[in-house]
């Protein structure tokens, strides 16, 4: 249990750098450097996919090696690096590049992190543990943003400061990470590559990772909620605070879910969390006051937190210890990669359409992942996440 509390403080402050700088972003771009919502969904399309690719194989170099934390540092120290682009930004090419090696930190440190948490974890408490982890995680997100919010309003405007005083928290974030003491596991040697084994992969999991990557194809980035905010009339200060909204609900959500899906099982928490954000999104495309929408943002964050911890827990739960982190890290790959056709079409949707088109979209897709994942989830069972012919 230490280690994960200490790996949930050093997610709170990592957020709490991160969530400084992101509900600000989409502001920065449109209304600073000039970007079109089109190019705003390039951005995170392009950061969130691209980077998610190493997921996969930082997990399986970590279960090659057999360690977890080196790693893991790499990641959250590139994380940190990338704000110095935002800082010195002059152009929505700088945002691209600053956003990028951010999200490369993310990819490097999430498997290997996420197999820490499962081996410090009790025997039926995974869920446990996935849920206060993103507890702490989202709470630093509720203060980096209520950070935000206090120095946005303060400086008059002034992002790039904003952007330099969030890598202090970053930099903490990483030092703490060193206190880990991690043991190194004794397990079996990964030979096979990881995208190599799709085809002999387990058929259940394969099952519900492509339900998983189909959710992800209309998951576009939150950027378009924070601009739809904008849009119906929240200024760049109150768009901060329904944002801060969402992550108070989902950090008082996250960790009672984990909790729940360990008595109750995944397939109830993860079903509900996919309707909720179909239904979230539908509720954006025909929302026309404020009340309405900051509605909509809190319902949002109770989707996040009846989701996110419970498929980590959920994939820990089905894979054994010697392919764990890279399983882990082959769904958080295949969710990252969705994210960059989801926010192009998301962002096309947007500019050719209407800014309604792009969440009947997106709540088409999570109704109709609600159904496959109610289909699949109650048929999973722990098994070998490989299975070869004899």
């Amino acid at each position: 249990m230490r280690t994960v509390l200490i790996l949930g403080f050093v997610s709170l402050l990592t957020d709490i750098s991160s969530e400084m700088v992101y509900p600000l972003l989409a502001l920065y771009l449109t209304t600073t450097l000039g970007a079109t919502p089109a190019i705003v969904g390039i951005i995170e399309g392009i950061a969130e996919s691209l980077a998610s690719l190493l997921k996969t194989y930082s997990g399986y170099v970590s279960d090659k090696v057999q360690r977890r934390k080196p790693l893991a540092i790499l990641g959250y120290g590139s994380a940190t690096f990338g704000r110095l682009f935002l800082y010195f930004s002059t152009s929505w090419s700088w945002v691209l590049w600053g956003r990028v090696i951010d999200r490369f930190g993310k990819g490097v440190r999430t498997a290997p992190r996420d197999a820490l948490i499962a081996e410090a974890s009790a025997a039926g408490r995974l869920g446990h543990s996935f849920g206060l982890h993103r507890a702490l995680d989202t709470l630093g997100a509720v203060i980096g943003i209520a950070i935000a919010y206090f120095l946005f309003t303060s400086t008059h405007g002034n992002y790039t400061r904003i952007f330099l005083y969030s890598m202090i928290p970053g930099i903490i974030g990483v030092l703490l990470l060193f206190s880990v003491k991690e043991k190194k596991p004794q397990l079996k040697s990964v030979k096979l590559h990881p995208l190599a084994g799709w085809r002999n992969l387990s058929p259940r999991l394969k099952a519900f990772f492509l339900v998983a990557f189909l959710f992800t194809l209309g998951n576009s980035s939150n950027q378009f909620l924070l601009l739809r905010a904008n849009y119906l009339g929240f200024k760049a200060a109150d768009v901060i605070l329904v944002y801060l909204l969402y992550n108070i609900v989902y950090a008082l959500s996250a960790y009672p879910a984990g909790r729940l899906s360990d008595h109750i099982g995944r397939r109830t928490l993860l079903v509900c969390g996919y309707l909720f954000y179909g239904l979230v999104y539908f509720g954006f495309s025909v929302a026309s006051e404020k009340l309405h929408v900051c509605g909509l943002f809190g319902i949002y964050g109770l989707y996040s937190g009846l989701t996110e911890g419970v498929e980590k827990a959920l994939v820990a739960e089905l894979c054994p210890g010697e392919s764990r982190a890279t399983m882990l890290g082959v769904h958080a790959t295949l969710v990252g990669i969705g994210l960059l056709p989801a926010s192009v079409v998301g962002g096309l949707l947007w500019r050719m359409i209407s800014p309604e088109a792009t969440f009947y979209f997106g709540g088409a897709v999570g109704v109709l992942s609600a159904l496959g994942m109610y289909l699949v989830v109650p048929k999973l069972k722990p098994v070998a996440c490989f299975q070869y012919p004899k």
